[in-house]
């Protein structure tokens, strides 16, 4: 069973947003002891998926969540919007896959970062991302 430590809600409506979003995130990775790598893993994966529901998805919130699993300790990150969907989520998660033009990395590039991630979508009423990344994994 999991707890949450910490829970807090950031709204991502404007490109500045994003740098507070990394910079929070950044913030209570270090407060919780995860290693420079683990963090830059996170932070890297926050921003490719915070910038993809700005883009694509009009904005929307991020929750940020600081859990326990027995002596585990991480970070959950479950992000939201209300934008058109994504009609096909497997294609989404290819490599080299992009409807806009991009590299297309964002979404399995975080995936590979993170040690847990879901995604779910549905046409005309948004996507929903799920990350999770243990301060020792």
């Amino acid at each position: 069973m999991m707890t949450m430590l910490i829970k807090e809600s950031l709204i991502i409506q404007q490109e500045r947003d994003l740098v507070y979003c990394r910079n929070r995130v950044k913030e209570v990775a270090a407060k919780i002891g995860m290693g420079i790598v683990n963090q830059t893993k996170l932070i890297t994966a926050t921003s490719e998926i915070a910038r993809n529901m700005l883009i694509y998805g009009g904005g929307g919130t991020m929750r940020l969540e600081v859990v326990t699993k027995g002596k585990q300790e991480g970070i959950q990150l479950v992000f939201e919007d209300k934008g058109p969907g994504i009609a096909d989520i497997q294609k989404a998660m290819q490599d080299g896959y992009t409807t806009g033009r991009s590299l297309g990395m964002g979404l399995p590039g975080a995936k590979r970062l993170v040690n847990e991630f879901v995604i779910q979508s549905a046409i005309g009423q948004g996507t929903t991302v799920k990350m999770l990344k243990w301060k020792n994994g």
